[in-house]
């Protein structure tokens, strides 16, 4: 396989001639139209994170960053189902190579996740779920993007 055919089997919308760079992929329609539905399950898979951690420091006792953790893992394992069904439809990477990328890519966002919400916690007054709302932001935004670009080759 040639360069140009080899490039457009990793970035199926990029055709030969027209040069776009990693920058201008990301802020095209097609990849904002994704982060809408990455953002929409987002949202629904990290309520769920959030009752998971609340059960958990309230009802089980954790302490809130091992809750944390264990409430993100149990979110991001709903969002690859949805996220290879919904946000990446159309991905040629196999399931199983799929979620094992997902899940690196999850550890990534659960270590940025993890460090700023221990440092919130230590560094502000913030209640314990306000601080998670806040370090989920960046995060988030991170995963969707090792998603996108590594994962389900959709950039």
């Amino acid at each position: 396989m040639d360069g140009c055919a080899r490039e457009e089997a990793t970035f199926p919308h990029h055709r030969p001639g027209r040069e776009a760079g990693l920058l201008s992929r990301l802020l095209s329609l097609r990849v904002g139209a994704m982060l809408l539905r990455n953002t929409a399950v987002s949202c629904g898979v990290f309520l769920l994170g959030l009752g998971v951690l609340y059960a958990l420091v309230q009802w089980a006792g954790f302490r809130e960053v091992p809750a944390a953790g264990i409430g993100f893992l149990v979110a991001n394992s709903l969002h690859y189902l949805l996220g290879r069904a919904w946000i990446f439809r159309g991905t040629d990477r196999g399931r199983a190579s799929g979620y094992a990328l997902f899940l690196i890519n999850a550890g990534v966002g659960l270590a940025v996740t993890l460090i700023f919400y221990a440092a919130l916690l230590e560094l502000t007054s913030l209640h314990y779920l306000t601080a998670r709302v806040i370090v989920s932001l960046f995060a988030g935004l991170v995963v969707f993007l090792l998603n996108a670009v590594f994962n389900f080759r959709q950039v």
